[in-house]
């Protein structure tokens, strides 16, 4: 359904396309163009389980809990309990939220202590035919253990400010375990993609307003809650999706939050009231 609304805008640029290959002429976009990767080790292995839900083809969010197995992620400041366990937790309270009300279909992309290159994560959204991808993860500031509160990126191949790009760093380095799985895409392919990557981008910040808004009477967010940054997960080029930092494993209130399960069932609630409410828009956007 994602790729027939964009075929029905790419068609008439096809023939253009063609004519520049002829040509041997490059393309050079204006937004973002994201080669898709070509198939990642596994990822041709069995997919999670999709949980059942209300209604005729509901919707299908797909969870990611960051990091897993050999990547522990960063340390709490609490226990040290690794990032992988607190974001593992997360995901599945947040499953369990949305299980609860039937509206949309959940899968995960681990449900136990699991290493995942980061490709292959997107890449089980992908072949899931997921409506939105979420990936679960948790900030620390070693300098500043006062910085607290939640907050919500989205893609960019520009970093919004130097924070967020040494972020995306820190998390892109998990996948430098394997080797790089990118391939060169043709011109015709690259204007497809790339305008379901827009449209992608585009339901990705609604949906980061979305998220701050349904989650701010439960969650604390920092000032600046929306940022960009060139993180993988957040690469499938037809799935809108974000990468949420639940809080600060650096700061005891927050890391005290995301280890009870208190804490985690306001941050899920938060989440389910915008991943419901996402779909409802998107719905009503269609007409019925």
């Amino acid at each position: 359904m994602r790729w027939g609304r964009v075929a029905l805008i790419a068609i008439p640029l096809l023939a253009l396309a063609a004519l520049l290959v002829l040509a041997g002429r490059s393309r050079e976009a204006d937004g973002v163009s994201i080669p898709l990767p070509a198939p990642a080790a596994g990822a041709e292995g069995p997919l999670p389980p999709i949980t059942p839900a209300r209604g005729e083809n509901p919707p299908l969010v797909v969870i990611d809990a960051g990091h897993g197995g050999r990547d522990p992620g960063a340390s709490s400041a609490l226990g040290g309990e690794p990032e992988s366990r607190v974001t593992l937790a997360l995901a599945v309270a947040m499953r369990d939220a949305l299980v609860a009300t039937g509206r949309v279909r959940v899968a995960l992309t681990r449900s136990d202590d699991t290493y995942i290159a980061l490709e292959d994560r997107y890449a089980i959204a992908r072949r899931l035919g997921a409506d939105l991808f979420v990936s679960v993860h948790a900030d620390i500031a070693p300098a500043n253990d006062q910085a607290r509160g939640a907050t919500v990126y989205t893609l960019s191949e520009v970093a919004s400010d130097r924070e967020a790009a040494a972020l995306a760093e820190r998390e892109n380095e998990a996948n430098r375990l394997g080797p790089a799985r990118m391939s060169a895409d043709p011109n015709v392919n690259l204007i497809l993609i790339d305008l379901a990557q827009r449209e992608s981008m585009e339901r990705a910040a609604e949906f980061a307003r979305l998220l701050h808004r349904e989650a701010e009477p439960l969650v604390p967010f920092r000032p600046v809650w929306h940022r960009f940054a060139a993180f993988i997960v957040l690469k499938a080029p037809d799935i809108p999706s974000i990468l949420f930092e639940a809080g600060y494993l650096s700061n005891l209130q927050d890391a005290a939050d995301l280890q009870s399960p208190a804490g985690r069932q306001r941050i899920a609630e938060g989440m389910r009231r915008a991943i419901e409410a996402h779909f409802a828009r998107r719905f009503l956007t269609r007409g019925g």
